[in-house]
Formats: C-alpha cells, structure tokens, sequence
C-alpha cells in the first residue's frame, strides 16, 4: 500500500509538472484593443473600401416654360418654346461609388464577447459623378442652363437606379465585409459576425 502511495504521488507530481510547463510556454492571449481603437481602426479602412461601377445611359430633355406673375410674359414664354421647340439628347457618362457612411460608425454598432464582435454595418452611401469629358451631346439646341438641367437629371437618373440595384448593394456590402472581417481578425478576434442590429443594452 505504502509503494503504490508512492506511485501516485510521482505520478501526480510527473502531472502537476507537465501542466506547469505547458503554462510556461503557452504563448499568451493577446490583448485585444478598446473599442475606440477598433471603432477608428475600421473607419479608416472602410473609407478606403468603396465600390465603383461605369455607367451610361441615353437621356433626352424638353425643358417646360417657366411660369411667372406676369401674365402676358407668360404668354411670350410659350410663344418662344413652341417656335424654338428646345430639347437635347446625350449620351451620359458617369462613375457611381457604393460604399458605407462611417463617420456615423461608432462603438453602439459593435458587440465584443470575449473574441467574438458582431458587427452592425452603417447606412450605404450611393454618390454619381459625371464623366463630362465623355458625354456626347446629340442633337440639341439647348442653353448652357438647359444643358445642365440635362446633366443633372441624367445623374439623378443614375443615382436612383444604383440605389434600386440590389446586386450591386450586395457587391458593396461584400467586400466592405471582407476588409472589416480581416481587420477584426488581424487585431486578435477569433469570430466576426455582421447583423442587421444588437440586443438592446449589448454595445461594445
């Protein structure tokens, strides 16, 4: 009885021994950063991350009369689009970026539990730039004022249907993902989730 006593008790020292060793040379968890770090961290590589897209499109635009409190200019003003008739064609070129408002984004839109941080994406920004170099003007007998009337209801023609494309939202939402999820996991988070919105009381 006295022998096996002696076994257990190398045997557990032999344990406690290995256990310790292994403590010793566990590399330790890294630290994770505050969630002001990590808020500023993620604005700055998703200001990068913006989706760009070519685009388009054939637009015509007849210009109304303006009505005025004069009753006879008002008559003159008809009398002058019905003879000159106005009206312009082109063909619109322009750059649209999809990307994500994050000077909005702040630490009420993360959940850290231990490694794990959920993620609430802010609201998708849509912006249209006109490529003026490219435009093509096709039969038009408009104004310098009626053709920037044109130009502007081409990008807002743009504008609506980029913000209606639900592919390309997703393309933007995608990769702003990828580039958050690799910064989040670089930074020692081990899972990354994005959810549409938090449990109440839950922000990082």
């Amino acid at each position: 009885m006295a022998h096996l006593s002696r076994v257990l008790t190398v045997v557990l020292g032999a344990a406690l021994g290995a256990v310790g060793a292994w403590l010793l040379m566990k590399p330790p968890s890294p630290s994770l950063p505050d969630t002001p770090a990590v808020v500023q961290q993620m604005r700055d590589v998703a200001r990068l991350e913006t989706l760009e897209v070519a685009l388009y499109k054939k637009v015509t635009f007849t210009p109304e009369p303006q009505a005025t409190d004069a009753l006879w200019k008002d008559v003159l003003n008809w009398a002058r689009y019905a003879l000159q008739n106005p009206h312009g064609r082109a063909i619109v070129f322009a750059n649209a970026h999809l990307g994500f408002d994050f000077q909005r984004f702040d630490r009420s839109h993360l959940q850290v539990t231990g490694t794990r941080v959920s993620v609430v994406l802010p609201p998708m920004e849509v912006k249209v730039e006109l490529r003026p170099g490219e435009t093509e003007i096709i039969d038009s007998n408009l104004d310098s004022e009626q053709t920037a009337q044109l130009l502007e209801k081409a990008r807002l023609a743009f504008e609506q249907e980029v913000r209606a494309d639900g592919r390309l939202q997703r393309r933007a939402r995608e990769s702003a993902e990828r580039s958050l999820r690799a910064l989040l996991l670089t930074l020692g988070y081990r899972e990354v989730v994005f959810v549409d919105s938090l449990p109440m009381g839950t922000t990082g």
